[in-house]
């Protein structure tokens, strides 16, 4: 049986419900932490795929960005022989760089965003594996104890009305003295 379908099923689980249920509890909890490290696995090679193609983006941008700048010095040198036509070609051949570039830096962008939303999803199963290697732990040092579940902590205190409003005051006064500095 598998316990997990996709990574973020991982990240959200509870996994101490998910013990719960089983009718044998640490033999599940040994099958739950090997999709554990499989799906780590996965997200290491992803996060590697993903830095790749940033470092190929940026390289490929560099490389136009240096071309930008030979058809510049190639439409300069036209201009000074007196030939128009190939200084107006050249600058074309320039914008059509510029125009590539600006699209792989689109491209460049949504590559670092995949790379860390992936980075971060990585970061997040190497918590729940750690979580879930604690929880095999316990059951090896207390075996009749079944793992306690996470307390929850108390959110906390809520300022009162009162609070809220000195707040608001020492605020106010603040940007009344640097209304009044400037």
């Amino acid at each position: 049986m598998s316990y997990f379908n996709r990574l973020t099923d991982i990240v959200t689980c509870n996994l101490t419900e998910m013990l719960r249920r089983e009718d044998d509890p640490q033999s599940a909890l040994s099958r739950i932490i090997e999709e554990m490290e499989e799906g780590l696995g996965g997200a290491r090679r992803s996060v590697a795929t993903a830095t790749r193609n940033v470092d190929r983006l940026r390289t490929e941008i560099e490389e136009h960005q240096s071309r930008i700048a030979e058809w510049i010095d190639k439409a300069k040198t036209e201009l000074e022989a007196g030939n128009e036509d190939a200084a107006r070609a050249a600058l074309s051949r320039k914008q059509e760089v510029s125009d590539l570039i600006a699209g792989l830096e689109q491209q460049l962008s949504a590559a670092e965003s995949t790379r860390t939303h992936l980075s971060t999803t990585l970061r997040a199963l190497e918590a729940r594996l750690t979580e879930a290697q604690r929880t095999r732990t316990q059951f090896e040092t207390d075996v009749d104890t079944p793992p306690k579940p996470a307390v929850a902590e108390e959110p906390p205190p809520q300022p009162s009305d009162a609070e809220r409003a000195d707040q608001v005051e020492a605020e106010l006064a603040e940007l009344k003295r640097m209304l009044g500095s400037s």
